[in-house]
């Protein structure tokens, strides 16, 4: 394994950077980011360097065409435990289905492991220790070929920053509302792949929400605005009859990481698991009929986020019986013990990081 290269300024950025106690999410960054360039066909060397600005030129295709790709990605330390890391390999192979879909090229799982596991190597001090913290990890690629033809790059960066974070939302649950006009992704679009533009697509919708006093909006289908697909990057889970329904993925609907390891968990406590097409006026009328006692959105940031109530644009508010129920605190413990190590890992899931230092 070719080692990370480390500028000689990191240790001075390390030495001067100090952990606020107001996090909040995504505002806080690490001292240190990793960078590697791709360029004639091939991977440079990896460098770790001090977090700052990076410089490109104008007419760098990401800022004309959007050829973009990133990951989410948690590292816990709780109790002086780990570092550990949840599942990155894969957040790799996400990663690269992206990159195959934006028509970038893949990125080898060294660069990727050595990355993501240098950066939280060296900042590991810096990883808050309250439990449902995290440093949250961003790995991410972008197209940097200087030229305005419409055309793939041939030359493009990958990076990882890092952000010691808090929880993602406030205490209380989530007030929703239903999308029923725009669309964040179609059939055959590039709504499985994790792109910038997916989120950019979401973010006139995200003004709408705000403005009518809620705080997440639940995208429909594309086609026929019926079939719940996901949240603004997180996906959608429901409580009916006591069994755990969520939509069944599309090329439409990004694969969360954090969905598949609670699907998993479900089914390993004894949970009924239904994966399927999901009208969204059934789950209304399930809703008002208390067949559907829980809902709860859930990603990489958010963790396990329960519903408050669901809303239509007109008003009409569809509350939730159980707006923290059983199940999804449930799920969220048992997720939360295995990503925090304070539960035996049986699935192999936490990488576990040897903290690094100049001392």
């Amino acid at each position: 394994m070719t080692p990370m290269t480390v500028h000689p300024e990191v240790a001075k950025a390390l030495e001067n950077f100090s952990l606020p106690e107001d996090l909040g999410f995504g505002h806080v960054m690490a001292p240190v980011m990793a960078s590697c360039i791709y360029e004639n066909g091939k991977w440079g060397q990896l460098e770790l360097l001090p977090y700052g600005p990076i410089s490109m030129y104008p007419n760098a295709k990401v800022l004309h065409y959007a050829q973009e790709i990133f990951e989410g990605m948690k590292a816990y330390r709780v109790g002086g435990l780990g570092p550990f890391i949840f599942r990155p390999q894969e957040n790799h192979l996400r990663f690269n289905r992206s990159a195959e879909r934006m028509a970038m090229p893949h990125l080898p799982l060294e660069i990727f492991m050595q990355a993501s596991l240098g950066v939280t190597a060296y900042c590991s001090h810096f990883v808050p220790r309250r439990s449902g913290e995290s440093l949250y990890l961003r790995p991410f690629m972008f197209a940097t070929e200087e030229a305005l033809g419409i055309k793939p790059s041939d030359k493009f960066r990958f990076m990882v920053i890092a952000s010691p974070s808090g929880s993602y939302f406030s205490a209380g649950g989530l007030s929703v509302l239903i999308e029923r006009f725009g669309a964040r992704a179609f059939p055959g679009g590039t709504g499985f792949a994790k792109a910038g533009g997916n989120y950019a697509a979401s973010l006139l919708a995200a003004i709408k929400t705000k403005q009518q006093g809620l705080v997440q909006t639940l995208w429909l289908d594309g086609r026929e605005k019926k079939y719940i697909e996901e949240m603004s990057g997180m996906n959608f889970f429901a409580v009916i009859d006591n069994e755990l329904h969520t939509p069944e993925l599309n090329d439409s609907i990004l694969e969360g990481i954090t969905r598949k390891s609670i699907i998993f968990l479900a089914r390993e406590a004894g949970i009924k698991v239904v994966e399927r097409k999901m009208d969204i006026d059934e789950l209304i009328a399930d809703i008002k009929a208390f067949r559907c006692t829980e809902a709860f959105a859930c990603g990489t940031a958010a963790i396990i986020a329960p519903i408050d109530f669901m809303a239509d644009e007109s008003g009409e508010r569809y509350p939730l019986q159980q707006p923290e129920g059983k199940m999804s605190l449930k799920l969220r413990e048992m997720l939360l013990a295995i990503q925090e190590g304070r539960t035996e890992d049986k699935y192999n899931w936490i990488l576990k990081v040897e903290p690094k230092s100049f001392s």
